[in-house]
């Protein structure tokens, strides 16, 4: 039997009778936009997190992007200024801010975390330099003393891209509430995961949530009068009733991911593999990924392939080599490279058994 890397199915299907229920309950209610269910999951993501507004949106992209298009409209950064942003992360961290006119500046991460290393973000701070865009990556959290510091002194907005890492928290405030503003990815292989594509923005900032919610809208906050030449980006009823069932698991399936990666750091002893570093505080990570490094990356992914383990790479191309970035293919970053060159992602989700995760122990020990 093949031990999948993520069993949506099973995941979903834990939920079966509540999902199926409130589909049925949103399919009868003839209303599929802007409705009750995305003002319930709303109110529930803003009381989950901690902040005052969560707006739903089309995706984690979206939430990105609309931060960011708010801040321009509401003339708190403009087209040219510049956002730091860890060289290490999934490409969409980079597209939000270059679709917005603005430039993305990278910054290496620590060879520990993968998270952007906090302590080079100011070596790249210029008079244009507006915002630091985090990533809380494979759902570990990052944020410092020194982080708030920089910002601060410096006049920055701090956003959050927290598409891995709900419910994940520092000092017992959760992210997606740490900065000025949060986007999420509900994609059906987060965490949180809808049944198609998904996002939100959560942001304690009254006058950025008002400009979001309309420019998310074609840009209007009254039908047919436009403020903006907004977007179409809007939250689905169907989603949002799939997310309020699901987002009332999300603690305890976060204590099974916390499970599982404690079983894999203390089962796995094979001198070829470099295992993530786990947090003092647990409740700094949930485990979205657990990823691992080596040398012999393409070896390891087919030798577990075949002992029945299926793995991924997250991700094979850093975005300063994709073509999407061309002028960027010269750029050094060697330790994002590097990251980039040797990880591999194992198995791991709340469906996934004691069995399995000794199956995929025991294989990684006799590589």
């Amino acid at each position: 039997m093949m031990i999948k890397f993520l069993d949506l199915q099973a995941i979903n299907l834990v939920h079966q009778k509540e999902i199926e229920d409130k589909l049925l309950e949103v399919f009868r209610s003839g209303w599929y936009l802007l409705g009750n269910e995305v003002k319930i999951f709303e109110a529930k993501l803003a009381n989950f997190i901690g902040t005052s507004h969560a707006i739903g949106v089309a995706n984690g992209l979206d939430a990105l992007r609309l931060i960011l298009r708010a801040y321009i409209e509401n003339g708190v950064m403009q087209k040219g200024d510049e956002i730091i942003v860890p060289a290490n992360t999934y490409i969409a961290s980079i597209l939000a801010i270059s679709d917005n006119g603005l430039v993305p500046v990278l910054v290496e991460p620590s060879p520990e975390t993968f998270n952007i290393d906090v302590s080079e973000i100011e070596k790249k701070i210029t008079p244009k330099t507006r915002g630091i865009l985090i990533v809380h990556l494979y759902g570990r959290a990052i944020w410092s003393e020194e982080l708030q510091k920089i910002a601060a002194n410096n006049g920055l907005k701090i956003i959050e891209d927290n598409a891995q890492a709900i419910g994940a928290s520092w000092n017992s405030i959760k992210t997606g509430n740490l900065g000025d503003a949060a986007a999420f990815s509900f994609y059906p292989g987060k965490n949180l995961g809808a049944l198609g594509d998904a996002g939100a923005v959560t942001t304690n900032d009254e006058s950025l949530a008002d400009t979001i919610r309309a420019v998310a809208n074609y840009g209007s906050k009254e039908k047919y009068v436009n403020l903006y030449q907004g977007l179409n980006s809007r939250l689905d009823e169907i989603q949002a009733a799939v997310l309020s069932v699901k987002i009332e698991y999300i603690d305890a399936e976060n204590g099974r991911r916390r499970e599982i990666a404690e079983k894999y750091l203390a089962g796995i002893k094979n001198p070829k593999l470099v295992l993530p570093e786990n947090p003092s505080d647990k409740n700094e990570h949930v485990w979205h990924l657990f990823v691992i490094q080596t040398t012999e990356r393409e070896k390891l992914q087919k030798y577990l392939l075949e002992k029945g383990v299926q793995t991924l790479i997250h991700y094979p191309i850093p975005p300063h080599q994709q073509a999407a970035y061309s002028d960027w293919n010269e750029l050094s970053f060697p330790i994002t490279e590097k990251i980039h060159q040797e990880v591999l992602s194992l198995p791991i989700s709340p469906v996934l058994t004691d069995e399995e995760v000794e199956s995929v122990v025991a294989a990684l020990n006799d590589f």
